[in-house]
């Protein structure tokens, strides 16, 4: 059984999913121990244990520790299945834990599983700490389906913190062999364009926040503005183009145009970057380069810890196969051999 360490580099909650979507893939027993040791709430939160609880239902694992505030788990994956699945990130803690998270878990595994699979995930949607769900379906699925993978997610109701209350329906094929890819090339600011939508507040809210992104990115930017359907008030902001996302969300007495400027200072870091990929992408779509059939390479606006981390996790499971140029914290380059 391989044992890792939970506190190792960032430390947090995507150590545990990366380890145990790994797990459920190679069909590995994994024990982990220390898991967010340095959170001011370590061990297990409930969008973690959910992420948990999923992984072991679609792969009729044996768990150990699962339970909210576990700092320890060992899991014994048995066999994919395909199939519907239903999952709350809220059933016990009540709270709005991301659903995106949880996605993130899934994927991997299911990619691999013989037969399709249908997901109902309820819980936050768009919430601090982890990507939005439109991150999801204008960036990463898009750079996915580059790779030949083909997911669609619906976002059927917005779900903001504190009570979540979101849904989002995705649908999984099994994917062949994944294409490696050669991403060193920025994209062109031209393709970008942006949302502003809010849930129980004045419209006027929703349109300051455009308004105030066209006047920093000029007036050809393309803004949809959408009031929303949900259970608690919420605004967010939504920039996105070719591998690149950059979002921020609203907060009770934060004006609205500081939520735009929030967005467009992220994009314009990562446009003076002249990088391929936003730092986020780089460390979410690490994983699948690992698993693609012949080497990869991109650029990404930052080295970040996360994505070091993350490549921690993979090489753990199937040994050295990256290559990092760049200091932490700085733009950089990441190859990876792939599948031989």
């Amino acid at each position: 059984m391989l044992h890792l360490d939970g506190a190792h580099g960032e430390g947090g909650g995507q150590l545990v999913r990366t380890s145990l979507s790994l797990a459920v893939l190679l069909g590995e027993p994994v024990k982990i121990t220390d898991i967010r040791a340095g959170r001011t709430k370590p061990g297990l939160r409930a969008q973690h244990l959910t992420g948990v609880k999923a992984l072991a239902q679609i792969s009729r694992a044996e768990v150990e520790g699962a339970t909210l505030g576990s700092r320890e788990l060992t899991f014994r994956p048995r066999t994919i299945k395909g199939g519907s699945y239903f999952f709350d990130v809220a059933e016990k803690a009540g709270s709005a834990g991301s659903v995106t998270l949880v996605v993130q878990a899934l994927l991997p595994p299911l990619l691999a599983a013989r037969e399709p699979a249908t997901l109902t995930i309820r819980g936050g949607t768009h919430v601090a700490w982890s990507p939005p769900a439109h991150y999801l379906m204008h960036v990463f699925l898009p750079a996915l389906a580059e790779l030949g993978a083909e997911v669609d997610l619906t976002l059927t109701r917005w779900g903001w913190y504190p009570r979540g209350g979101g849904e989002v329906q995705l649908t999984v094929k099994p994917a062949g062999r994944l294409s490696p890819q050669k991403w060193l090339n920025p994209p062109d600011p031209t393709r970008f364009q942006a949302l502003s939508a809010a849930s129980q507040v004045p419209y006027h809210v929703i349109q300051r926040q455009g308004r105030r992104l066209q006047e920093r990115l000029g007036e050809t930017l393309l803004v949809a503005e959408v009031e929303t359907d949900s259970l608690d008030p919420g605004t967010f902001v939504f920039l996105w183009g070719p591998h690149a996302g950059f979002h921020a969300l609203g907060a009770r007495g934060k004006p609205a145009e500081q939520v735009a400027d929030e967005v467009v200072e992220d994009f314009l870091k990562f446009k003076n970057s002249q990088a391929a990929l936003d730092k986020h992408l780089a460390d979410q779509i690490l994983l699948y380069l690992a698993r693609a059939a012949g080497p990869s390479v991109f650029t990404t606006e930052e080295i970040t810890l996360h994505l070091l981390t993350n490549l921690w996790v993979i090489e753990q499971f199937l040994g050295p196969g990256f290559q990092v140029r760049g200091n932490l914290g700085e733009p950089g380059e990441v190859s990876c051999r792939g599948r031989a």
